[in-house]
């Protein structure tokens, strides 16, 4: 019988050692992909085409948590137009495409995975009615090539909306009816082996995501909801260096449209239409707006930020 030792699989002539990290095999081994802030280049999105599951909308929307009943044609085609408002500002476009009938909130793709530098970490949304979405995400990922590189276990809850980041060594995470302290515990321990250290603030009793009330437009602009913002990001960002400006109180921001945009790149945004005085007060602080039509969608109770999963953006060194 033939001595194994020293042949190719114990180790010997012919292996071949491993020896590069994960980050370094990203963009061979895996795809390119990640983020490390809010404001960098955006270059790829996941969305979900809405289809037939938004019947439900019809029934009964408080039951599938939406504000009401949806007109599917006009969804679909303000969703249409979304995507093509991406594809002109160079974004790649990745649809989900399911292989089964998707649970009505399915196309809120923004909630169901965040980005790090080096792959995603998976949602666990927290109602019952969305269970399940991030099996479908999680193997859209995949097909990608996107490595996941958290799942949560035990009773933590959480939803890629309420993750944001300050900088490539800071994120918030809200906390409170999506996203739960055992998730809270879970992300950190997994950021803090990237060097990343979680911030955690609690949000207001009544409200959804830290996405509807925060976001990052500029390495030193983030834009807040005033009295709706928790007190330790407006800190926090502040302490970053940032400068935070508050939207004026009024019906598009008591009705979600004005915060529910995505950074396209430094202090430029895709925003809901029709918004002029949000709009306005964008342009008077430098913030160039691309506008696109959401009101339909904006039924299900969410809008272009919720919508939009974000893959990768231009790095910080």
């Amino acid at each position: 019988m033939r001595d194994t030792f020293d042949t190719a699989p114990y180790g010997g002539q012919g292996w071949a050692q491993r020896d590069r990290s994960h980050s370094e095999e990203l963009g061979d081994v895996w795809t390119a992909c990640g983020i490390n802030n809010e404001w960098g280049t955006l270059k790829s999105v996941l969305l979900h085409r809405p289809g037939s599951e938004l019947v439900a909308s019809m029934q009964n929307p408080n039951e599938v948590q939406m504000l009401a009943s949806l007109d599917i044609p006009r969804a679909q085609e303000e969703h249409d137009q979304m995507a093509e408002r991406y594809r002109e500002n160079d974004v790649e476009v990745n649809l989900l495409n399911p292989d089964s009938e998707p649970t009505p909130n399915q196309m809120f793709c923004a909630d169901l995975f965040a980005m790090t530098p080096q792959g995603a970490i998976l949602a666990r949304p927290a109602s019952t009615v969305r269970a399940g979405e991030e099996r479908v995400v999680a193997k859209r990922l995949i097909e990608m090539g996107v490595p996941i590189l958290r799942t949560l276990v035990a009773h933590a809850t959480f939803e890629g909306a309420d993750l944001i980041w300050i900088n490539k060594e800071q994120v918030l995470l809200g906390q409170g009816l999506r996203t739960n302290g055992a998730a809270a515990k879970q992300i950190s321990l997994l950021l803090n082996e990237l060097g990343i250290v979680l911030t955690p603030v609690d949000m207001p009793f009544g409200t959804m995501h830290l996405m509807g009330m925060l976001r990052v437009v500029d390495k030193d602009l983030a834009i807040a909801w005033p009295r709706r913002t928790p007190h330790a990001a407006v800190l926090a960002l502040r302490e970053a260096g940032y400068k935070v400006i508050f939207v004026p109180q009024n019906d598009e921001v008591e009705h979600n449209r004005a915060l529910n945009f995505v950074t396209l790149g430094r202090r430029k945004i895709l925003m809901v239409d029709q918004n002029p005085h949000t709009k306005a007060f964008y342009e008077s602080n430098g913030i160039d707006c691309v506008a696109t039509p959401a009101a339909e969608l904006g039924k299900a109770a969410g809008a272009i930020g919720c919508l939009t999963g974000i893959l990768s953006r231009e790095m910080l060194g």
